[in-house]
């Protein structure tokens, strides 16, 4: 029997994270990466010291409610943590912590890689090649909408979305507009070159590209909805890389469907993995299996983070990213 706390990591991580977790802890690995679901979470929480989850594991109120329990701390691998009751968790006297900051880059990257292959229609480009239907250049093939220049839409103002801000600001000369209820300091905005909008619907009314960069919650679930989506432009696209039921995807299809948007381009899902049908057939939309952070470099870092919150736990040392 070991004497060193024990870590179950419910999916496989990148080797540089085992190797650490492994030197540390007595950590319960996952190499075959399948989902603990709920009976395999409830284990976990009555064996072990800790937790490493992911955000597809819900750790419901139900399942920090049963006992026996063991664990003290949930390390979630993951910026958001909406798949953890927080409260329940403080309720009951589990930490949680979460691993902001290191996937900013590699996220908002991948906003701009969503919101420029919506724009040029480089999904649908490369299918058609790929499909063998491509027939040779010509003036009027495949015409999509330009970015330089155009105006960006941004739904929250975190790390995140100024980190889009300044890719698209200095990167493409967009002229940037958002709305968060909790702006940044106006310097900050100003050096990204975003002005402040007082609502959400003046976003959405005056820009060609809205990107989302909201947390999940409550008040944000299907933030998205009819009315809003159709406050947008006839031209103008939806990119989402925050979280899936920001979106309502019903509606989303309906303004499709109408022609009330251009497109969208979604990294994340209402019900991951199951995407809504319909918009797997439409090519104005580009759709990827939730691949904000998916660099080995960043993916590395968040496990090393989340390693890092372990460390100081178990050390008595303050949590370095405390949620609750």
């Amino acid at each position: 029997m070991s004497d060193r706390p024990v870590v179950v990591v419910t999916r496989r991580l990148p080797d540089a994270v085992h190797d650490a977790l492994r030197g540390a802890f007595d950590a319960r690995l996952n190499p075959e990466d399948r989902p603990l679901g709920p009976e395999g979470l409830r284990g976990a929480l009555a064996t072990a010291d800790a937790l490493l989850t992911t955000v597809t594991d819900s750790v419901t109120a139900d399942l920090l409610a049963a006992e026996p329990r063991r664990t003290r701390l949930v390390a979630n691998f993951g910026v958001g943590f909406n798949n953890i009751d927080v409260e329940a968790a403080k309720a009951r006297g589990v930490a949680v912590s979460n691993t902001p900051d290191v996937l900013t880059d590699a996220t908002a990257d991948l906003a701009m890689t969503l919101l420029l292959m919506v724009a040029r229609r480089t999904g649908e480009g490369e299918r058609h090649v790929r499909n063998g239907q491509w027939t040779g250049w010509r003036p009027t093939h495949m015409l999509g909408a330009h970015v330089t220049g155009k105006t960006l839409g941004l739904v929250g103002m975190g790390r995140i979305a100024r980190a889009v801000a300044q890719r698209a600001h200095h990167g493409f000369q967009m002229k940037v507009i958002y709305h968060d209820p909790y702006p940044p300091p106006p310097d900050v905005a100003r050096a990204l070159g975003a002005e402040p909008r007082d609502t959400l619907e003046q976003v959405l009314r005056q820009a060609d590209f809205v990107s989302l960069h909201c947390p999940a919650s409550p008040e944000t679930h299907h933030l998205m909805n009819r009315e809003r989506l159709a406050l947008m432009r006839p031209e103008a696209f939806l990119v989402n890389t925050a979280r899936g039921d920001v979106v309502d995807e019903a509606a989303l299809v309906e303004a499709l469907v109408a022609g009330r948007i251009a497109g969208a381009g979604l990294d994340v899902f209402e019900r991951e993995p199951q995407v809504t049908q319909a918009l797997t057939t439409m090519d104005n939309v580009v759709l990827l299996p939730h691949l904000g952070s998916a660099t080995t470099e960043t993916r590395v870092a968040m496990g090393m983070r989340a390693f890092e919150n372990l460390q100081r736990f178990f050390a008595g040392q303050p949590l370095r990213d405390r949620v609750v």
